[in-house]
């Protein structure tokens, strides 16, 4: 299975998915600590992927999507943005509502 192929199974297979450096209890980043908490806040469970530490889905993710940076949120399998993007909804509770109605269809 290629990269990209893997990258697919993983947005796929999880209802919400964070690719960010590091991990939600040990950020590498700034932005991925700020992205992973807004998740973390919103009280239910999600995938993360350290991409630090697989260096082919770090090189390939920018592809995948056409979103240059990381972190990069995924819900029900659509990229929703990067860190920015991620605190704007969850400022306006509209991330709230994305993650609940994934966590209710789960």
């Amino acid at each position: 299975m290629d990269v990209l192929q893997r990258i697919d199974q993983i947005v796929k297979t999880n209802p919400v998915v964070i690719f960010m450096k590091g991990t939600p209890q040990l950020p590498q980043c700034g932005f991925s600590m700020r992205a992973a908490q807004a998740l973390q806040s919103c009280g239910k469970p999600f995938a993360h992927v350290n991409v630090l530490m697989d260096q082919e889905i770090f090189q390939n993710l920018p592809q995948y999507a056409n979103w240059p940076t990381f972190p990069q949120v995924y819900i029900n399998g659509e990229l929703i943005g990067g860190c920015d993007i991620t605190l704007e909804l969850f400022q306006k509770g509209e991330l709230q509502k994305l993650v609940n109605t994934v966590a209710v269809n789960a």
